[in-house]
Order: C-alpha cells, then structure tokens, then sequence
C-alpha cells in the first residue's frame, strides 16, 4: 500500500514539475519577445534619428542590412525589408508614445532623453513581431493598431486570424450595427451586447451562384461552423440550426441559434436574403420572446436576437426597433457571390482583352 501511495505522489510531483516548466517556457518566450521589441523599438529610433540628423538617404538601410550581415552573418532579423519595418515600428507609436513618459534612458549621444512606458509596456511589446508587422501593413492610426493588439491579446489570435480580421476591416465593422440595447438590458449588460455585434458582418468564405436563398446560406455557415464563428466573435456556442420550436401546436423554426458565455444568453439569428424591412423586426421578436419562455433557465440573462440582411436603411431600422422590449440588432452581411457557368461562357477571355487591346495600339501607332 505504501508503494502505492509513494507511486502516486511520485506522479503528481512530477505533474507539479512539468506544470512549472511548461510555465517557465511560457515566461520566458514572454520575456524573449517583449526583450526583442524592446530592442526592434530603441533601434527603430537610432536609425530615425540619424536619417534625420545626418540627411542619410535610404540607401543607408540598404548598407546597414549588408553590413550586419557580414558583421554576424548566422543572426536574422537585420535582412533590409525588416530594418525598414523596424524603424517604421518606431515612428508609427513615437507620436503616441511620448505623451506618456516615464522611464528615463541613455541615448546614443550620452544625453538622457525620457523613454515613454505607459502603452508600451501595457500591450506594444506583448504581441509577436510578425504580428507587428501585419498591423503595420494596415493600419492607418494610432487607435486601429491599437484595437487589433488588445484584440490579439485578449482573443489569443495567431498571425493568420489576425490578417483575416485585418483584411475584412474589423476596426471599422465591430461594435456597429443598429440596436436597442441600450433601452432594453442593464448596464453593464447592454455595452457588453453592443460589442458583440458587427455590421457589416464578413462571409467571403462562402461562395455562391444565383439564384440562392436564406437555407442555402445557412447550410454553409454550418459547414464552415469554425470560421463563421471567429467572424461571428468571442463568446459564441453553437446550439443549432433551423431549431425546431412548437407554439400553440404550430411548428416553428428559428435560423441560427447560439448560446453566448459572456453574455450568459441564448442568441437568436435570422438571416434574411434580402433589405431589411419593419416586419422582419415583429418576427425576431416573436422568436426572442419564445425562447426566453421555453428556453432561458433562471440564471440566463435575456436572449438577444441579431437579424443578419442584404441591406437595410438605417433610419428605418431605428424606427422598427424603438418601442420593442426586446434586446435585438440588425446587420448587414456580405458574401462572394459568382456567376453561373452558363454566363461565364458569354464573358470575355483573358486572350480576347489581350487580342483586343493589341488592336487599339495598332490603331493608334498608325494614327500616329
């Protein structure tokens, strides 16, 4: 028994040890990527600054990166298209940055010059550098780089949601979208709703030709269960779909449901192939309040629907939702649509356009 006893606790501390390592990893890629920004940052600045001051063209980066490489030619990092983005890393935050000095550094030039923390050490230096680089490719402001790093952080993106999310422009689209929030859940409920929602909502993962229909869409969106949930956002567990409700001995059928962690409700979505129109708002209703009845436990706060449309005007959506009690938003969504083969056959080839166009140049040689 007492083998036994020494077996299991022999199992268990070596369960303790892996658990530390496996966090001592964690740390220290931590520590190794915050140390390497860092460095990307204050190097970012020396190239600025003397650009600046000694009027190098920038050819200067072009030698740097050559000259590096014969000064430690097995270290990476220094390539010339990487020491451009690192001295863009630096000016891009620099303006932003100097608003909240803290630190005290020594410059190059031996004079003592602030260092700024405050943002830097909060979230700039806790996200990869490729990450980095992605933001820098496409963000136009302060204020956009930062949501995509607090969201990169907060969601655990890897660098390729974070392009998805970077293409589709989620800056622009989250938090949108009309609602009555505000007016029919409490605070902090109704902010935390408002931010799960999008408009316009993102699909190019799906591809469709014409004609197609609500079923048709909703089919793909199961099938592409993994992306349509990153686009739909934190929070979403999928529940079903066409979810079959009895009211009143009549068979009903809700599009899309989900249950949100966060939110601790049920999610109603109906999806809609078409511009919004005031009724579709009565029928959202009609689902919420079935599912708040038949559904929601005690503890589940109110369900929320979101009526997802081809387009909507947005003064006519406001009106519908003004005096319904309750929780509901309408979006827009987007998807690839593309034409049928039967048309594709009437369109122009690639070698018709380059037949056509060398015509047009022979024209206007001889004009000439």
């Amino acid at each position: 028994m007492g083998k036994i006893i020494n077996e299991n606790e022999y199992k268990n501390f070596i369960l303790q040890v892996a658990t530390k390592i496996k966090q001592t990893q964690i740390k220290l890629a931590v520590s190794v990527n915050s140390g390497l920004l860092h460095f990307y940052f204050e190097l970012g600045q020396m190239i600025s600054l003397k650009q600046q001051q000694a009027k190098w063209g920038s050819k200067f980066i072009e030698n740097m990166a050559k000259d590096l490489k014969k000064e430690f030619p097995d270290l990476q990092g220094f390539s010339r298209t990487n020491l451009f983005y690192i001295k863009k890393f630096y000016e891009f935050y620099a303006c932003a940055l100097v608003q909240l000095p803290v630190g005290l550094m020594q410059s190059e030039e031996n004079r003592i010059v602030q260092l700024p923390v405050g943002l830097l050490d909060e979230i700039l230096f806790t996200i990869p550098w490729r990450h980095h680089i992605e933001i820098l490719n496409k963000a136009n402001t302060i204020d956009e780089a930062v949501y995509y790093i607090k969201q990169t952080i907060t969601n655990n993106w890897n660098k390729d949601t974070l392009a998805l999310n970077l293409k589709t422009n989620l800056y622009a689209r989250d938090a949108k979208g009309v609602n009555n929030f505000q007016n029919t859940l409490p605070q902090p409920l109704s902010d935390l709703a408002t931010q799960t929602i999008k408009d316009p909502y993102v699909f190019d993962f799906l591809t469709f030709e014409k004609p197609f229909v609500e079923r048709d869409i909703e089919n793909k969106l199961i099938d592409n269960i993994t992306k349509f949930l990153l686009e739909l956002g934190r929070g979403f567990a999928y529940v079903g779909k066409q979810y079959h409700l009895e009211i009143a001995g009549v068979d009903r059928y809700i599009d899309l449901l989900f249950y949100h962690i966060e939110l601790k409700c049920y999610v109603v979505i109906e999806l809609k192939n078409k511009k919004f129109i005031p009724e579709y708002a009565g029928k959202l209703n009609f689902y919420i309040s079935a599912i708040d009845t038949i559904l929601k436990k005690e503890n589940d706060n109110p369900t929320i629907g979101i009526l997802l449309c081809r387009d909507k005007n947005n003064i006519e959506v406001e009106f519908s939702l003004r005096d319904i009690n309750k929780p509901m938003g309408v979006s827009e969504f987007e998807l690839t649509e593309i034409l049928p083969e039967k048309f594709k056959s009437l369109l122009p080839s690639i070698e018709d356009f380059e037949a056509e166009l060398s015509e047009l140049l022979v024209s206007d040689k001889e004009e000439i």
